[in-house]
């Protein structure tokens, strides 16, 4: 079991590491200007388009659940519908991001209040970034199925490719070409696309052959369209709770001045190489999980859950070590200002507790996906949001300042991760009986 868990969560490992790596090295290229308000500019972008991607991650994640139950069950020709009707979804959804982005924009800037400055760098990030939503989106579906046919390969490939053409991109636009924060949108787009072409040609030289051709009338047989958006409403409305959590958080934070901002917006870079390491181990959970219940495997079903929250358990361990040891080291590859560097390891405890915690939650949602129980894990994210989170936040914030924001940001996850082991008798242990 455990051989099974390192084939899936190794390449997972790899290719998400290289998406925080991403977003570290975009942080430290505008750290480098002149002027905190591109740093700003960048983080208020990066959460308007968290916003609006996050909100459709239900096409990774429901479509993996859903077609490791197809490919534990052998259902060649449900998991080919699977994949048609995840796409179908992503362009429709894609289409409809590109003609209501003035709305989109004009609407976020509504409720976020910034400098003007950091105000302007967004509109124009945004205003470029938003073309590589049919990319981006088609993307999420396909590297889903992958994880579901229990390839973890291709989505690392595919990963590692845009990631490293995403960075050579930004330092050519940004140090070759003279460009802002407009030239990491321009890499972001570009290596987008390049990535969805790969994507489309590893499916063809891995699957095409197995890949049962489907007709239009079979994508939208009710039945299979009411699960599919059963398993994505829930996770949708899950990662609304998400999304806002940490838009709050960078709308709090750009409250509270420029330098704070900045602060938190590098800090938060730590949580996120964290959540995506571990994530390794969350994505092999969804494959083995939604296996074995296909398969019916009641035995392995169970022993994988154990040993997949004690490998998230001891990589989490190991990260609080090493921003332990670390930190300030750390914190310099992100940013030159010696003022900010000061500034962040007055908040560095709360980051280096964080993944110990984090793991926690990171790993039963990836168990939850696996076995399609979205509905508790709607449940507890909407708990962990509105009864912990918020609650935290507000008691705390008129005499802990930018500590209440991460106290709160603890409580929240230190809750995801107490429901939904409080709900795992029921919707999770009693799915299968050992047999």
């Amino acid at each position: 079991m455990n051989k099974q868990i390192l084939r899936l969560a190794i390449p997972n490992i790899i290719s998400n590491i290289s998406i925080p790596l991403l977003s570290s090295v975009d942080t430290a290229l505008v750290g480098r200007m002149d002027g905190v308000y591109y740093l700003g500019a960048l983080a208020i972008g990066g959460m308007i388009f968290n916003f609006l991607y996050w909100g459709f991650s239900f096409l990774r994640m429901g479509t993996t659940g859903l077609t490791a139950h197809a490919f534990g069950a052998n259902n060649k020709r449900e998991a080919s519908l699977i994949l048609s009707r995840a796409v179908v979804v992503a362009i429709v959804g894609s289409i409809a991001l590109i003609l209501l982005q003035y709305l989109l924009i004009s609407t976020s800037f509504l409720i976020i209040k910034t400098s003007e400055d950091v105000e302007f760098y967004a509109r124009l990030y945004f205003s470029i970034r938003i073309w590589d939503a049919p990319a981006t989106l088609m993307l999420f579906a396909i590297q889903g199925w992958f994880l579901g046919m229990q390839n973890a390969r291709y989505p690392m490939y595919i990963t590692i490719f845009v990631n490293v053409l995403n960075i050579g991109f930004n330092v050519f636009f940004i140090y070759g070409l003279g460009m802002q924060v407009e030239g990491v949108a321009y890499g972001t787009v570009i290596a987008q696309y390049s990535g969805l072409l790969l994507a489309v040609w590893l499916f063809f030289k891995g699957f095409g052959k197995s890949f049962i051709n489907i007709n239009r009338a079979r994508i939208l047989v009710l039945s299979g369209l009411k699960r599919f958006f059963i398993v994505s409403r829930d996770i949708f409305i899950r990662t609304l709770c998400l999304i806002f959590t940490f838009a709050f958080f960078t709308v709090q934070s750009a409250a509270l001045g420029d330098d704070i901002l900045a602060v938190n917006t590098i800090l938060l870079q730590f949580w996120y190489i964290l959540s995506y390491a571990v994530d390794g181990f969350a994505y092999a959970a969804e494959s083995l999980i939604g296996r074995f219940i296909g398969a019916k495997d009641g035995i392995r079903f169970k022993k994988a859950v154990k040993l997949l929250l004690v490998w998230g358990m001891g990589f989490g361990a190991f990260f609080s070590v090493i921003y332990y040891l670390f930190d300030v080291h750390m914190l310099w590859l992100f940013t030159d200002n010696p003022e900010l560097v000061a500034l962040a390891l007055t908040f560095m405890a709360w980051t280096i507790a964080a993944p110990l915690i984090n793991s926690f939650c990171f790993i039963w949602d990836g168990i939850y996906i696996g076995a399609t129980a979205t509905g508790p894990m709607r449940d507890s994210m909407l708990i962990s949001t509105g009864l912990v989170f918020l609650p935290v936040f507000y008691l705390t914030i008129s005499f802990l300042g930018n500590h209440a924001i991460w106290l709160a940001m603890i409580a929240y996850m230190a809750a995801r991760g107490i429901t939904l082991l409080l709900y795992a008798p029921k919707h999770i242990f009693s799915v299968l009986t050992d047999k």
